[in-house]
């Protein structure tokens, strides 16, 4: 197995992967869009993509996006999605993803990544506390939308 940066070659099974993540976050499917939005993220550099790749098929992907904090004065990156097909999991293909994503982090000089979970999503939080992360209880979440 290879984990390595996507490329717009990756596409089509990139958008695969990435409709099924969204279905599983209880979105609708919509493969037209989901391949526009990706395709537009990685032409224009919007965003860092790793996947994980066996016998050139795409099995997981993780995705990060540049954000900056003025308070340390330093990029952060968004770890947005984290994603492997439900056949492959339990084999420690998101830890090695996420490892990816911290070398990222370190060699970009970052403050570090930063994620949100739902509180519910037992094997992701206990993925993260176990890497490393650590559950912020100080501070208030917020949202907004239209």
């Amino acid at each position: 197995m290879e984990i390595r940066e996507a490329k717009e070659k990756d596409l089509d099974q990139l958008n695969d992967l990435f409709d099924a993540y969204r279905v599983f976050y209880k979105q609708q499917s919509d493969k037209t869009n989901s391949r526009e939005f990706l395709r537009a993220r990685l032409l224009n550099k919007e965003s860092v993509i790793y996947v994980a790749e066996e016998s050139r098929l795409l099995i997981g992907f993780v995705q990060l996006y540049p954000i900056f904090s003025s308070t340390r004065m330093n990029r952060l990156w968004l770890l947005n999605d984290l994603f492997v097909t439900e056949n492959q999991r339990g084999k420690g293909i998101s830890k090695l993803l996420m490892s990816e994503a911290k070398e990222l982090a370190k060699a970009t000089k970052s403050a570090g990544l930063i994620l949100e979970t739902e509180k519910a999503n037992g094997v992701g939080n206990a993925l993260y506390k176990g890497i490393g992360f650590e559950l912020d209880s100080e501070h208030n979440y917020y949202s907004w939308a239209e």
